[in-house]
């Protein structure tokens, strides 16, 4: 009745000439089933799920994923890398905040390093991000790792928030945070946040041998770390976003060994500084041409002594400084409401310098060009892109690897074959390969500047369906299923000559995988109490497939064959619980699966509570955990001891 009596009721009231014009703004938003929805697997923690999750840094988060493995070396400080699907660590791009971490020198990212303080989304994406509108290297990896940094949010009013917290337990850690957002005016935000990171590293495990049978305390694993970020972020009057974030990473921590030979106590060490200012502008998504653009500049020092390898001039003490400038552009354009495009380009020059003799100096150059172009009909997604790859090493000692240029395709398909039904088919094909680091092609007496680039060739086929009910204590459901096929060729492997301190690279492996992977969630609510539960399974059977090769479809190191998790959380009001499990099956070390070479699987259940309280301007949340619950002795790189039942607490104070 309002709206019919409004016209009349405005023109008798209203003068005509003090009325003001408002400008239109348009409101959008998307569901949050990008996930459901996706050509290629995306795996997913946000949120509220990353605070309940007993885990300190990235490297613990990933750990529920399906189709991952992480190579964790023990402890606080111990590294930790990712490898998905069986294909090696080199075969996953790490992006913070769309910009790719890169390592030339070995082509891994250390998860470790990075905190969950600040940390808003972890997203695994097995093949590619299906969105066109990013950088060229989003395109040049068989899968994705995107780490998002926490976007400071203000009521009403608000200009100052603040946040304090101290976590403590297990290993002597004392693991401090501060963090302060300020909006400068109403669309500028800036924020800043900081920890330190103090562990003793020492442990119990369980050490067997032929004569022995006992509990040994793991040395040598200590960490002291600082990290600082600087984040400031802008949004324009037509909703364009430009964020700048400086990184700063600093740490000392011993390197404990392999547990062998009735060697306990190492006294090698590491020193880390990392850097990095990164800045990207990003234009609104409803308009008919987009722009993204990226810059970058990384600089990365690392120092390694052993003092148990002498020297003429005292012992080894090794130096490395690798630097990195990026640019990249990259452009979309709706050709028509059901087809777009886009075009984007990368730059990347990066180089290495080491205090070794007669060490190459290298420096890498490397172009990325990636065409895509995507069509959708209705319930049905075609999506295709091929990138141009130009490298070009050069050195100031020995011979360089030269110039390289690739091309190489990707297709993807997302189909929902029922308008009345959430369920979707998808499949994709990549073709991808990764360039030698520079530690396989220059290391002094190991790096063969013949190497070829390792190829894989990615297939997948899969479902996802999602549904929700009322009337239920089920409140929804979400699934996922893969089956996938992956072969790599020219792999690329360390073989030993003359002498055990002397290997040598070269191209000799090829690799098949096939697996398949299941994702279930499942959404409840009891009266006043919601709970969540997820559960992932993975099957991957990764064989060795050289001709004539001594492993002829033998296993590949550390990829077990069944491998899941399992989270389940349930909260009441202002108290919340969660419970986690993790399963690795039996592996082997070494290529030839003998039962020399039989590594055990295992096990891990961890549970933590947690609390908030406080008032409108200040509330409190704090938690315990306990992790390994059941005190079981493993390891996840055989002779690398993992710690047994450890603890965590924690509070935080929001201001």
């Amino acid at each position: 009745m309002f709206a019919c009596f409004c016209p009349f009721w405005t023109s008798a009231q209203v003068d005509t000439s003090k009325v003001q014009r408002l400008d239109e703004v348009q409101i959008n938003a998307k569901k949050n089933n990008f996930i459901l929805n996706s050509p290629t697997p995306v795996q997913l923690i946000a949120g509220e799920e990353l605070k309940r999750i007993n885990s300190l840094s990235v490297a613990d988060a990933v750990r529920y994923f399906s189709g991952v493995q992480l190579k964790d070396y023990g402890g606080v400080g111990g590294l930790k890398t990712i490898n998905v699907r069986g294909m090696g660590s080199n075969h996953t791009a790490v992006f913070y905040n769309g910009v790719q971490l890169a390592n030339a020198q070995n082509g891994q990212v250390d998860l470790g390093k990075f905190s969950l303080e600040n940390m808003e989304e972890i997203s695994l994406y097995s093949g590619q991000n299906s969105n066109l509108l990013q950088p060229a290297k989003a395109y040049a990896s068989a899968s994705m790792l995107y780490l998002k940094t926490v976007t400071p949010k203000f009521e009403h009013g608000e200009k100052h928030q603040f946040k304090v917290g101290l976590k403590g337990g297990s290993f002597a850690l004392i693991n401090p945070v501060v963090n302060y957002n300020y909006r400068f005016a109403e669309r500028t935000f800036f924020n800043i946040n900081g920890e330190l990171l103090n562990a003793n590293g020492k442990y119990k495990y369980r050490y067997r041998d032929l004569a022995y049978d006992t509990t040994v305390v793991r040395h040598d694993a200590d960490i002291f770390a600082k990290r600082a970020e600087v984040g400031l972020h802008h949004l324009f009057r037509d909703s364009a976003k430009l964020q700048l974030n400086l990184y700063q990473y600093n740490s000392e921590r011993g390197i404990p060994g392999a547990i062998v030979a009735d060697k306990f106590r190492f006294s090698q060490r590491q020193w880390d500084d990392n850097f990095f200012v990164q800045t990207s502008y990003e234009t609104v998504s409803n308009k008919r041409y987009q722009l993204l653009l990226n810059a970058k500049y990384a600089y990365d020092y690392t120092r390694y002594i052993d003092p148990d390898i002498k020297l003429i001039d005292g012992f080894l003490d090794n130096r490395y400084v690798q630097q990195e400038i990026y640019f990249s552009v990259a452009n979309q354009y709706y050709i028509t409401n059901f087809w777009k495009a886009s075009l984007s380009t990368d730059y990347a020059k990066q180089d290495l310098d080491a205090n070794l003799e007669n060490f190459a100096h290298p420096t890498r150059d490397t172009w990325l060009l990636a065409l895509a172009s995507e069509w959708h009909w209705q319930r049905f997604k075609l999506q295709a892109n091929v990138l141009r790859t130009y490298v070009n090493d050069k050195v100031q000692t020995n011979i360089p690897a030269g110039k390289k240029t690739k091309y190489t395709p990707t297709v993807l398909v997302s189909w929902q074959p029922l308008a009345a039904s959430e369920l979707r088919l998808r499949a994709f094909y990549k073709t991808i390969f990764r360039m030698p680091t520079f530690n396989d092609l220059y290391y002094t007496l190991i790096g063969n500047t013949f190497l070829r680039p390792e190829y894989a060739h990615q297939y997948d086929v899969g479902l996802t369906y999602s549904k929700n009910f009322s009337g239920t204590y089920l409140k929804g459901i979400a699934l996922q299923s893969d089956v996938y096929y992956n072969q790599v060729t020219d792999k690329i492997v360390a073989v030993p000559g003359a002498s055990l301190f002397r290997w040598s690279m070269s191209n000799l492996d090829k690799v098949e995988i096939k697996g398949a992977e299941l994702n279930l969630q499942s959404f409840w609510q009891f009266n006043q109490v919601t709970a969540a539960l997820k559960v992932n399974y993975t099957y991957e059977e990764a064989l060795d497939v050289t001709p004539n090769g001594t492993a002829y479809r033998n296993q590949i190191p550390y990829i077990p064959v069944h491998s899941g998790s399992a989270t389940a959380n349930a909260n009441y009001k202002s108290w919340g619980a969660n419970y986690s499990f993790i399963y690795t099956g039996e592996r082997y070390d070494q290529k030839a699966n003998i039962s020399a070479n039989y590594v055990e699987p295992w096990y891990t259940h961890d549970i933590a509570f947690h609390k908030t309280f406080g008032g409108k301007k200040v509330n409190y949340r704090a938690s315990a955990e306990i992790n390994n619950l059941l005190n079981q002795y493993y390891d996840v790189v055989l002779n690398y001891p993992m710690p047994g039942r450890n603890y965590r607490f924690s509070i935080y104070a929001n201001f």
